[in-house]
C-alpha cells in the first residue's frame, strides 16, 4: 500500500517541524500523549505546561468526526483530564460499525477563540494535481465541506502562490487575515509536497491576533517514499484503522515484506474465525474474499493476505507458518477451514512455493488435526502440477484432509467446496504435465507456417494487410497511425514487428520473450537489445527456437538507443529506486512510444509527473506495479502470460476476438484462462497495474479495443477504488463504446468489513462511496455493460456474449493450427524432473543453496548457537564431525601456536619482501604460503606417516632411530634451530600438558617422546618440535576420540588434512607481517651486499 494514514501527533510533529511560513504558527510541538502505561509524574515533568494552562483531551486513532461522538474534552485542567479519561481510557467504543477499545490519547493547550476565527483546509492527490479545499467555517458543524469548500487545482509540478491562494479560495476571508492564511497555506502546501503527503485535512483551523493554531489534523503520507524521506519521516509508526488491533503477526509479516523483494501481506479480521485464506496474488487475494463475503462467510472470515512475487521456499514457509500458528490456537465447533487459494501466476515457482508450504503444514499436522482444518487448494503456473502433487502428497502422509485441484478447476471453485455450496469432485481431471505442452501434438516434425496475423475469427487472407485504424474522437486517424506524431497516442501498441529494448538483467525474462516469439512464427526477436548500467557493454546468449543467438547489452541507454533505431518499446525492470529516472531518461528519445515499469512501489508523486511527461510527448506508460501485457501472435511484455505451458495451454500464440483490461498481473493470466475455455481467445490484454495512478487507465485501452478492427468485445476486470470505470459507463451511454463490454469490480467484500482493509494493491482503497466496487458494479450494470453477479459467473457471461456474436456472424470461428515447438530449457527440464545428468562437481561439507547456510549438515544458527568456535567449524567442514569439545579446543590451540614464529623464517621473509615490493594482500600471503614443505612448516603429515608407520609395524623406539639413521633420512618432525633439551619451546610443553590432561589415549605422541629421548643424547636440539607433536597428537586424536574408524583415521592424514592446520595458522602470522609492513610505510627491500658471498670463478673475476 501507498497512501497510509498517520496518527495525529505524527502529523503534526512534521508540520510543526518542517513547514516554512511568514504565519506565526502557534503551540508548536506543545501535546503530550496518553496510553494506558503513562507516568504522570514524569508526563508533567516533560511537559511543565500541562500543570498550568487549560487543556483538550482527544483519542490519537485514526477516528473521524471526534467532536460530534463526544469523544473531545475541552477546557480542562490536568485534574479534569485526569476525570475525563477515567471514562474513556481502556473503554469499548463503538464507530460507525467499528468496535474498539480507546487506548491512546492526545492532550494539547485549549485555544479560547470565536467561530469565526475557525476555517477548514485540506489539501488531496489526485491524478491529474493536488486539490486544496478552503472553507471560510470550519470546526464540528462544517457539514459538507465537498459542496461548500473552495477549490483550487495546482498541476502536477506547478506551484502554488499566495496570489492564487487569496484569488480563488480566501474571497469569503476578511481582508485582514488573508495575508497570513494565504502564506500559511502555501507553507502547508509545499510541505505536503517534499514530505510526500497524498491527504491533509486541518478541521478547525484557527486564526487569532495571535497567530495560527492547527487544532484536529487528518493525515496520509506516501509510504513508498521511505527512500526519498527517511531523514525527515524518521521511524514512522502507521497505526491500525480503528476497531483492529495491531497484531504482532502483523508486524512479523510486514517485517518479512520488508526485506524481501516479494509482496507478503498479513491482516488479521477475526483470529476466532472458522474461514483462513493463504491466496497468491494481490487481485486474487481480492477475488478470494469477495466470493467467501458474497457465500455468507464474512462473519466467519478470519484474515485478509496475499503472498506473491516469487517468494522463497523460506518466505513462503515463514509466512505459512504464521497462518498456521494463527489458525490453531482456538478451536471451533465446527471446524476450521483453510483456502490456499491463486491465479495462474506468470512467473513465481509454484512448485517452490508449495514446498515451503506443506514444510509448514507437516510442523503443524498435530495442531491442524486437533483443530480439524480441512485444506482447499487451487493453483496454476509455472511447475504448478509438481507444486499440486506435493500438497497432495502432503494430505495422504499427514491424514489432513486436502483437496487439490489446478487450471481446469474455476478459480473460485474451491471457495463453494469449503463452504459447503457446492460438492467436492472425488477425481478431478488431472492437467497434463508442463512438458507435455511442448510436443508438437501433430506429429509433424515440420515447424508449421505463420498462422494469422489479425483476429482468429476473420478469414486468413494471402496478403498480410494491416486493418484500417479508425479515428480516435478529435484524433486524426494518421496522427494515431503515424506514432511520430508529439502527444497523440496509438492505438496499435504492438505488431508483429515491434522491437523492445529491456532495462536489466532480466535473463528469464528475456528468454520467455524470445521463446513467445518464436511459437508465434516472428521473423525476428522483439528484443532488440538490453540496458544494464552495471556492467560495459556486451553480449549475453540467449536462445531463438533450437539455436543460440547474442543480444548486445549496454551500458548507456543513449548507445543502445543510436544503434537500435526500429526500437519504439522499452519494458523497464528498474527497481523502484531508480525506475523513476530510468523511465526519465527513455521518454528524451522520440523514437520511444511505449513503456511498461514493472517496478512496485514507486512513490505517487513520481508517478504522476512521469503521466504527466508522457501525456506531453504521447508515450503510453503501462505500470507501474504491473507484468506487463500480452498480444497473442505478436508481442508480449517480459514474464505476462506466464511460460511456455501456459502460453500453449490459453492459445496466446495466435490471436482471438477478446481484449481485456486489468489492473491485476496475476488476474489477467486467470483471464487468459477464462477466455481461452469460453471463446476463441484473446486479441490482446493489458494489465495497468495496481498503483492509484496507473500510466494508462482503463479508459485509454477500452478506447483503443474499440477502435480496433479485430477485436470484437471487451473484457474488463475493475476493482474497488478510483472512478475509472465510471468512464466506461460513459463512454457507452454516449454511444462511443460500441462493442459488448463484460466487465466485474473486485472489491466488493470491502463493504461488509467493519473497518478499513487495505488490499494487495496500492489503489484498491475506496475514499468514498462512489470508489467501492458494489457501486461501481451496480453504475456498469445500469449503463448497459455486462456484468456478472459475481466473480465465479464471469466466466459464463463472457461466454454468453462470445455465443452471441459467434451466432450473429460477427465471429466466425477458425480452425486451430498447432504452433512450432521450442525446446525446453535444461534448467527447466531440471526443476520437472524430466532429465538428469552427472554433477560437475561433487560436495559433502557445505550447502548454501536454501535459507540458510549449512556446514556439513548442520545450520550456521546452529554453530554459533552451540557455541562452537573456530574448532568446531573446522571439524565440520575438514572431518565432516561434530567433535568433542576437548578436540575443538585443541585445534584452535595448533593454531594459536603455529600463527606466526617471527619474521626471519622463510614463509615470512617471503611475505615482507613481496609486502615492501608493493604487491597486494593475495599475492604476498600466497609468496609465503609457498615455502611451506617437508622443510619449513610442512612436516606435520610427514611426522604423522612416519611416526605412525613405526609404531604400527611393531618397531621399538631405537630400532625407528636407527633405521631412519641407515636409510639417510631425515625424521620428520625432529628438531629444531634454536631450541633444545635445555631450552625447551614452550608451545609444544602447552600442548603437550593439554594433550596429556584431556585425551582419551596418547599412544602415537608417548611413542615419539621415547624417540625424542634417543634423539636429544646423541644432539640436544634433535626434540619433538612443534609439527612433529601437533602430527602425532593428531594421529591420536583421529584414533581415540570415537568419531571415527581406524580407515577414516588413517586416510585424514593420508589427504594432507593436518598441513592443513600449519597452512591455516601460519596464514594468521603472514597476514599480519603484510599489514605490519604496509603500515610501517616500509619500502622495496634490496638484500645487502655484505651479506652475500660472492664465489665466481677466478678466472671470471679476473
Amino acid at each position: 500500500m501507498s497512501a497510509k494514514a498517520i496518527s495525529e501527533q505524527t502529523g503534526k510533529e512534521f508540520l510543526y517541524k518542517y513547514i516554512s511560513t511568514s504565519a506565526a504558527v502557534q503551540n508548536r510541538s506543545r501535546y503530550a500523549n496518553v496510553t494506558p502505561e503513562t507516568d504522570w509524574g514524569r508526563l508533567t515533568q516533560d511537559h511543565p505546561w500541562l500543570l498550568t494552562e487549560r487543556l483538550v483531551v482527544k483519542p490519537d486513532q485514526l477516528i473521524k468526526r471526534r467532536g460530534k461522538l463526544g469523544l473531545v474534552g475541552i477546557n480542562l485542567d490536568l485534574q479534569g483530564v485526569k476525570e475525563w479519561l477515567k471514562g474513556h481510557l481502556m473503554k469499548e467504543t463503538t464507530v460507525g460499525r467499528a468496535k474498539g477499545v480507546l487506548k491512546n490519547f492526545l492532550i494539547e493547550p485549549f485555544v479560547p477563540h470565536t467561530q469565526d476565527e475557525e476555517f477548514y483546509v485540506c489539501i488531496y492527490a489526485t491524478r491529474d494535481g493536488d486539490q486544496v479545499l478552503f472553507h471560510h467555517e470550519g470546526g464540528v458543524e462544517v457539514g459538507d465541506v465537498d459542496a461548500k469548500a473552495q477549490r483550487l487545482m495546482v498541476a502536477v509540478d506547478d506551484k502554488l502562490s499566495d496570489a492564487q491562494v487569496k484569488e480563488q479560495l480566501l474571497t469569503h476571508v476578511p481582508d485582514d487575515k488573508k495575508d497570513v492564511l494565504a502564506s500559511f497555506i502555501v507553507g502547508l502546501f509545499n510541505l505536503y509536497e517534499d514530505l510526500y503527503f497524498t491527504y491533509l485535512e486541518i478541521n478547525p483551523l484557527v486564526l487569532t491576533k495571535d497567530g495560527v493554531y492547527v487544532l484536529d489534523m487528518a493525515a496520509k503520507i506516501d509510504a513508498t517514499a521511505d527512500f526519498l524521506c527517511k531523514t525527515k519521516w524518521g521511524d514512522v509508526e502507521f497505526p491500525p484503522p480503528f476497531g483492529r488491533e495491531a497484531y504482532p503477526e502483523e508486524a512479523y509479516i510486514a517485517d518479512l515484506d520488508a526485506k524481501s523483494g516479494a509482496s507478503l501481506k498479513l491482516t488479521l479480521l477475526n483470529p476466532q474465525g472458522r474461514i483462513w485464506t493463504m491466496v497468491a496474488g494481490g487481485g486474487a487475494s481480492v477475488v478470494y474474499s469477495d466470493t467467501i463475503c458474497d457465500l455468507g462467510g464474512v462473519d466467519e472470515l478470519a484474515n485478509y493476505g496475499e503472498y506473491s512475487g516469487a517468494p522463497s521456499e523460506q518466505q513462503t514457509y515463514d509466512y505459512a507458518k504464521t497462518i498456521l500458528s494463527l489458525m490453531t490456537r482456538e478451536k471451533h465447533p465446527q471446524g476450521k477451514v483453510l483456502i490456499i487459494g491463486g491465479s495462474i501466476a506468470n512467473f513465481t515457482n509454484v512448485a517452490a512455493t508449495f514446498k515451503g508450504i506443506v514444510r509448514a503444514i507437516k510442523d503443524y499436522q498435530g495442531p491442524l488435526k486437533e483443530h480439524e482444518v480441512t485444506i482447499f487448494v487451487r493453483r496454476g503456473g509455472p511447475n504448478y502440477q509438481e507444486g499440486l502433487r506435493v500438497m497432495g502428497e502432503v494430505g495422504k502422509t499427514t491424514g489432513i484432509p486436502i483437496h487439490v485441484f489446478g487450471t481446469e478447476t474455476h478459480m473460485t471453485a474451491i471457495v463453494g467446496m469449503a463452504l459447503g455450496h457446492r460438492p467436492i469432485p472425488n477425481l478431478p481431471p488431472a492437467a497434463a504435465h508442463t512438458a507435455n505442452f511442448l510436443l508438437n501434438v501433430s506429429n509433424n516434425a515440420v515447424t508449421p507456417a505463420t498462422t494469422r496475423t489479425a483476429s482468429f475469427s476473420e478469414p486468413k487472407t494471402t496478403n498480410d494487410v494491416a486493418a484500417p485504424i479508425k479515428s480516435s474522437a478529435g484524433v486524426p486517424a494518421e496522427a494515431q497511425a503515424s506514432l511520430g506524431c508529439s502527444g497523440a497516442k496509438a492505438t496499435t501498441l504492438f505488431s508483429k514487428h515491434t522491437k523492445a529494448i529491456v532495462w536489466g538483467m532480466q535473463t528469464r525474462a528475456v528468454q520467455g520473450m524470445l521463446d513467445f516469439d518464436y511459437v508465434c512464427s516472428r521473423d525476428q526477436p522483439s528484443v532488440a537489445a538490453i540496458v544494464y548500467p552495471f556492467t560495459g557493454d556486451h553480449k549475453q546468449k540467449f536462445y531463438w527456437g533450437h539455436k543460440e543467438i547474442l543480444l548486445p547489452v549496454y551500458k548507456n541507454m543513449g548507445d543502445a538507443m543510436k544503434k537500435h533505431p526500429e526500437v519504439d518499446v522499452m519494458i523497464s525492470f528498474a527497481s523502484l529506486r531508480s525506475a523513476y529516472d530510468s523511465t526519465l531518461e527513455a521518454m528524451q528519445f522520440p523514437q520511444i512510444h511505449t513503456i511498461a515499469i514493472i517496478a512496485e512501489g514507486i512513490p505517487e508523486a513520481q508517478t504522476r509527473r512521469l503521466i504527466k511527461i508522457a501525456d506531453e510527448k504521447g508515450v503510453t506508460i503501462i505500470g507501474p506495479a504491473t507484468v506487463g501485457g500480452i498480444k497473442p501472435g505478436c508481442f508480449k511484455i517480459g514474464n505476462t502470460g506466464g511460460m511456455l505451458d501456459n502460453i500453449l495451454a490459453s492459445k496466446l500464440y495466435r490471436p482471438g476476438s477478446v481484449a481485456y483490461v486489468s489492473r491485476s498481473g496475476g488476474m489477467s493470466n486467470e483471464l487468459n484462462n477464462i477466455i481461452s475455455r469460453t471463446t476463441d481467445g484473446v486479441y490482446e490484454g493489458v494489465a495497468i497495474g495496481g498503483d492509484r495512478y496507473p500510466g494508462t487507465t482503463f479508459m485509454d485501452h477500452v478506447l483503443r479495443y474499440e477502435d480496433t478492427p479485430g477485436i470484437k468485445m471487451i473484457v474488463v476486470l475493475g476493482e474497488i477504488g478510483g472512478t475509472d470505470e465510471y468512464k466506461i459507463c460513459q463512454g457507452v451511454k454516449e454511444g462511443r463504446i460500441t462493442k459488448p463490454v463484460v466487465c466485474w469490480c473486485i472489491g466488493t467484500c470491502a463493504t461488509m468489513f467493519a473497518s478499513e482493509v487495505q488490499f494487495g494493491h496500492a489503489g484498491a482503497c475506496a475514499n468514498q462511496a462512489s470508489e467501492t466496487a458494489v457501486a461501481k458494479n451496480q453504475a456498469l450494470r445500469e449503463a448497459g455493460v455486462f456484468v456478472p453477479k459475481s466473480f465465479d459467473e464471469l466466466g459464463d457471461v463472457i461466454k454468453t456474449v462470445y455465443d452471441k456474436l459467434v451466432a450473429s456472424g460477427t465471429i466466425i470461428p477458425a480452425q486451430e493450427v498447432p504452433p512450432p515447438t521450442v525446446p525446453m530449457d535444461y534448467s527447466w527440464a531440471r526443476e520437472l524432473g524430466l532429465i538428469r545428468k552427472p554433477a560437475s562437481f561433487m560436495t559433502s561439507i557445505c550447502d548454501e543453496r536454501g535459507q540458510e547456510l549449512i556446514y556439513a549438515g548442520m545450520g550456521i544458527t546452529e554453530v554459533f548457537k552451540e557455541e562452537m568456535g573456530i574448532g568446531g567449524v573446522l571439524g565440520l567442514l575438514w572431518f565432516q564431525r561434530r567433535l568433542p569439545r576437548y578436540a575443538c579446543q585443541f585445534i584452535e590451540m595448533c593454531l594459536m601456536v603455529t600463527a606466526d614464529h617471527g619474521p626471519a623464517v622463510s614463509g615470512a621473509h617471503n611475505t615482507i619482501v613481496c609486502a615492501r615490493a608493493g604487491k597486494d594482500l593475495i599475492s604476498s600471503l600466497t609468496s609465503g604460503l609457498l615455502t611451506i614443505g617437508d622443510r619449513f612448516g610442512g612436516a606435520l603429515d610427514a611426522a604423522a606417516k612416519q611416526f605412525s608407520k613405526a609404531f604400527d609395524s611393531g618397531m621399538l623406539p631405537m630400532e625407528f632411530v636407527n633405521k631412519m639413521k641407515k636409510d639417510g633420512k631425515l625424521i620428520m618432525g625432529i628438531g629444531h634451530r634454536v631450541k633444545s633439551i635445555n631450552n625447551p619451546d614452550m608451545r609444544v610443553q602447552i600442548l603437550k600438558d593439554f594433550v596429556k590432561q584431556h585425551f582419551p589415549s596418547t599412544q602415537l605422541l608417548d611413542y615419539a617422546l621415547e624417540v625424542e629421548k634417543i634423539t636429544t643424547s646423541k644432539k640436544p636440539n634433535l626434540i619433538l618440535n612443534v609439527d612433529g607433536f601437533i602430527g602425532v597428537s593428531f594421529v591420536d586424536l583421529l584414533r581415540t576420540c570415537g568419531g571415527f574408524t581406524r580407515d577414516e583415521a588413517d586416510e585424514f592424514v593420508e589427504i594432507g588434512a593436518l598441513n592443513g592446520i600449519f597452512v591455516l595458522g601460519r596464514s594468521m602470522g603472514f597476514i599480519g607481517h603484510y599489514l605490519d609492513q604496509k603500515r610501517l610505510k616500509q619500502g622495496l627491500y634490496r638484500h645487502p651486499w655484505d651479506d652475500i658471498s660472492y664465489v665466481l670463478p677466478e678466472h671470471m673475476s679476473m
